[in-house]
């Protein structure tokens, strides 16, 4: 159901937009915007987002979590998930990571 969701996210952002694409991060599922990935599907049935360092997460009324892939690293900056129980905020927070990457 979780993959489900990505995918029909994905397959949304593709058709709306000619520089969006199907890829991988990490050996996951990931939606690239010319070649960079801007959210993922992550192994533990979550859709991560590249929102920046500055994205205004309180906002959303929902616990975002920082992205930490990484067993004796900090999580990566600007990376944050979202699990299944707020599948509702997905899309939104992959159009705003489209929005992000775009402007950069």
């Amino acid at each position: 159901m979780e993959l489900e969701k990505f995918l029909e996210i994905r397959n949304k952002l593709c058709l709306q937009e000619a520089d969006v694409t199907e890829g991988k991060m990490m050996s996951s599922p990931a939606i690239h915007y010319r070649g960079k990935v801007f959210a993922f599907f992550s192994k533990h049935d979550k859709m991560v987002f590249k929102l920046g360092k500055s994205y205004p997460a309180e906002q959303l009324q929902v616990e975002l979590s920082e992205f930490n892939p990484f067993k004796n690293k900090g999580p990566l900056t600007g990376w944050f998930e979202l699990d299944f129980g707020h599948e509702d905020k997905w899309e939104q927070l992959a159009t705003n990571a489209l929005e992000l990457i775009k402007q950069n």
